[in-house]
């Protein structure tokens, strides 16, 4: 038992250092394979693997993290509070790329499912995935899926966006903010936000108002998606 305890300790341990230490060296140099949401898990696999954790001893205290996401869906009234103004100034566009970006997500995560043989639950954890992880997690369960797998689709799709998105908006000669901002945070959630502040303020804040819009469209409108595509 105080072996387990402190393979469990050390679990937390190397799970926020892993971040801390991605973070830190991302600040340095700002490289796509040394971005938090990349660097991070791949150091903290290897970590437990190499080390041989179990996984109900690695989620003994590290379950506390994935908690912190209902008070973080609840921290996202702040960043619409403080833009209130933006939001009022552009509420036509922010309107256009949520709906579309909740549209186009859902319809080609459907296509998706229709194309691949994907078992059952698979295909109602993929249905929401281009959505931030506390809004996916919560959605999640109306489509029948499983919050943890729906969790790992929403963090691959995340770098699938960050990875791609730039280059996509430039080939597609995309000069506005607003548009830049708004494609990133509806597509890509939080790893768009972050990479749409790279790119400039307006980006970033106009993303981090869509990823918020599009997570909390999904929430209210998944029992009527589920009744749908499911």
């Amino acid at each position: 038992m105080p072996h387990t305890s402190l393979l469990a300790l050390m679990s937390l341990f190397l799970t926020l250092a892993s971040y801390y230490g991605a973070k830190a060296l991302y600040h340095r140099r700002r490289r796509w394979w040394l971005a938090p949401i990349i660097l991070a898990p791949l150091t903290l696999i290897g970590l437990v693997s190499l080390l041989a954790i179990p996984l109900p001893t690695y989620y003994v205290y590290t379950h506390w993290l994935m908690a912190l996401l209902a008070p973080a869906t609840i921290a996202f009234a702040v960043p619409i509070y403080r833009e209130r103004k933006l939001i009022r100034q552009y509420p036509l566009t922010l309107t256009l790329g949520v709906a579309s970006g909740l549209l186009f997500g859902l319809l080609s995560s459907w296509c998706t499912t229709k194309l691949l043989p994907l078992p059952a639950d698979v295909v109602h954890s993929v249905l929401v995935r281009s959505v931030s992880t506390p809004f996916a997690v919560e959605a999640t369960t109306a489509f029948g899926g499983i919050p943890d797998l729906t969790a790992i689709l929403v963090l691959l799709t995340g770098i699938i966006g960050m990875l791609i998105g730039e280059p996509i908006l430039k080939l597609a000669r995309i000069r506005s903010a607003l548009a830049r901002g708004v494609a990133l945070g509806a597509s890509a959630h939080g790893a768009g936000a972050a990479k749409a502040t790279e790119m400039g303020q307006q980006e970033g804040v106009i993303a981090s108002l869509a990823m918020v819009f599009t997570g909390v469209a999904m929430v209210l409108s998944a029992p009527l998606f589920a009744a749908i595509l499911v």
